[in-house]
């Protein structure tokens, strides 16, 4: 009897772990379905290396160029942000802190998380943008940094609990062979405890950058929404997902603006799965 729960259990696992796969599949051929369509009238050339996106130009621009760079630029002005401020308070609440304040430091990280992004947008628009506009005296305070400063605080629980995870998986006795031959606490920490937690502390990274890049209604509100290629990071930015949620609602189903949308979506997929496969190789590689 308990063989076989246990063969119903894994059974039970391994559908379900199939499932995942079989669902992932489906998203990607549900975006490929429309997505294609684009390229029976639109080149795919123009699409990948256009740097004008105006689907209300004569004839309609669906160049994803200026959208890719405002997506490139908000991730990594978030993770230069959030990787320093993730690693330094991983490595506080792992190695540093006491027992009570490590546990109280957790929590609060995990209710970061939990705060939803329409929130962030908001503290943003009213508080962020008007400090960004007078510190650096530009027109608007809408622009890429104050999305990259907001989607740094979004990646940040991702971040810190990963890695604070990898850093404690790490065996004691590194610990205390370090201590043994004369190490001190901090040498112990930036010499083994780091390179030991390597492949964590990768894998938290990429998932922290895939946190920031699918991320929508913060960019959305924050960054000014504009489709230009940008030349700093104090300008106006639209990312990919910002094009999607702000113009799905508007556009004609079956549109070449509709199946333009899609492609956008199909390129985002391909870019969030890209990035899990490399933190998943991360976590998985071969020690040496």
């Amino acid at each position: 009897m308990r063989k076989f729960r246990e063969s119903l259990i894994e059974k039970f696992i391994l559908l379900n772990g199939l499932a995942s796969i079989l669902f992932v599949i489906l998203i990607f051929f549900f975006l490929a379905k429309d997505g294609v369509a684009l390229f029976k009238t639109v080149r795919l050339s123009d699409f990948l290396f256009g740097i004008f996106w105006d689907p209300l130009a004569e004839p309609p621009q669906f160049g994803i160029v200026p959208l890719f760079l405002g997506s490139l630029m908000v991730t990594f002005g978030a993770t230069a942000i959030s990787v320093p401020l993730g690693i330094a308070c991983a490595i506080f609440i792992g190695e540093i802190a006491p027992r009570w304040m490590r546990e109280f430091l957790k929590a609060g990280v995990e209710l970061l998380a939990a705060i939803p992004s329409i929130v962030i947008g908001f503290i943003g628009m009213t508080m962020m943008a008007p400090f960004v506009k007078k510190m650096f005296s530009l027109p608007t305070g809408l622009t890429a940094l104050s999305g990259a400063i907001a989607l740094a605080f979004m990646a940040i629980p991702t971040i810190v609990s990963i890695m604070e995870d990898a850093i404690s998986a790490v065996p004691r006795s590194y610990r205390e062979g370090s201590f043994a031959l004369g190490a001190t606490h901090w040498q112990t920490i930036y010499r083994v405890i780091i390179p030991a937690a390597s492949s964590g502390i990768v894998a938290s990274v990429m998932l922290g950058i895939g946190r920031v890049i699918g991320e929508t209604m913060a960019v959305m509100m924050i960054t000014g929404n504009a489709a230009v290629i940008p030349r700093t990071i104090l300008e106006p930015v639209r990312t990919m997902t910002a094009t999607i949620a702000a113009e799905m609602g508007e556009t004609v189903r079956g549109s070449d603006h509709y199946f333009a949308l899609f492609a956008v979506g199909m390129v985002l997929f391909l870019i969030t799965f890209a990035i899990n496969l490399i933190a998943d190789a991360a976590l998985h590689r071969e020690r040496k």
